[in-house]
């Protein structure tokens, strides 16, 4: 009698099986930014690896795509990993780009440093990499901290390294209120950033996400629980006192002669409803710093756009890659 019965009941799992194959790949399809219809298999290495620093700080990297192709460097925000490139990643190695991300030091998988947290080092940390893999004509994208990473390092890249720059919702060219930066915000901003870590990181990095850095905050804003989940997960993947460091750097650091040196073409980007970095003290005075600069600026878009509108800014980003 079981054998008799066992065709019946493995048809009925076959059949479910099918059906919840194609709900998933009709799911597949909907969403935005996925593969082009016409993108053949990806070829190519698709490695992580690590690289050692001069101080011996370890950091990692994902590296994807064919190594003869044009690569594209992402540099992540604050307190985050290079998994917040995600979205971005996989677009353009769809388009035939070698994808790179990696963790700052102190972030992620990357050394868990009590010293170095600061633009200089992060800089160097990246020209490591870049030496490591032998970059050459890269194309650097930096959001929010990343921006401030991307602008420090391509002032000072080797000649050949670099062949545009993006920066996205970007700290540059300072974020702190000074004499000489009358609209920045108050350095009572970011101690309360500082207390808010050592008294609970973890809250405090369920209350970023959940608010401000998506704009889940505004009334009628479609809140994604899997963004806010992913923010918290990279950021307690990280250690306190780089992050702690961190605010330093990413609020007090003046990019204003970077900005000036950088040679190559730079998009910046930004949202206009970025309640962490404000357009009109970064992006908008960003822009009459570069020398061959395009600035697009995003309405009613919040700080983490790229994750909230990424079908909006792939397309810019492909645009200017290719222009």
């Amino acid at each position: 009698m079981e054998n008799d019965q066992q065709p019946a009941s493995l048809s009925m799992i076959a059949r479910r099986d099918v059906l919840a194959a194609g709900a998933l790949v009709a799911a597949a399809a909907a969403l935005p930014n996925a593969a082009p219809s016409f993108a053949a298999p990806i070829s190519g290495d698709r490695t992580m690896g690590t690289v050692t620093t001069k101080d011996g700080t370890t950091i990692f990297y994902k590296d994807w795509g064919a190594k003869t192709a044009q690569p594209i460097v992402f540099h992540h925000g604050w307190p985050l990993t290079a998994d917040d490139w995600d979205n971005q990643m996989m677009f353009f190695l769809l388009h035939g780009y070698r994808v790179i991300a990696h963790d700052r030091r102190g972030h992620g998988r990357s050394t868990q440093t009590d010293t170095g947290n600061e633009m200089d080092t992060y800089a160097a940390d990246v020209a490591a990499l870049t030496d490591h893999l032998d970059l050459r004509n890269a194309i650097h994208v930096g959001h929010s901290t990343g921006g401030g990473e991307v602008a420090h390092y391509v002032a000072r890249a080797r000649a050949g390294r670099v062949a545009k720059a993006v920066l996205i919702g970007a700290v540059p060219p300072i974020m702190l209120k000074t004499p000489a930066n009358p609209g920045g915000l108050p350095i009572e901003v970011f101690d309360g950033f500082r207390a808010a870590l050592v008294a609970n990181r973890a809250q405090f990095f369920r209350d970023v996400p959940a608010g401000p850095f998506y704009g889940f905050n505004r009334p009628g804003a479609k809140v994604s629980e899997g963004l806010i989940d992913n923010w918290w997960r990279q950021g307690m993947m990280g250690g306190a006192k780089a992050h702690y460091d961190c605010i330093k750097a990413f609020s007090e650091t003046d990019f204003t002669e970077d900005l000036k040196a950088i040679e190559v073409p730079v998009l910046i980007m930004h949202g206009e409803d970025d309640q962490i970095v404000p357009i009109a003290d970064s992006a908008q005075l960003a822009i009459k710093l570069v020398k061959k600069g395009t600035l697009k600026t995003y309405p009613g878009l919040p700080h983490g756009m790229a994750s909230t509108h990424p079908d909006v800014v792939n397309a810019d980003l492909l645009a200017f890659f290719k222009a």
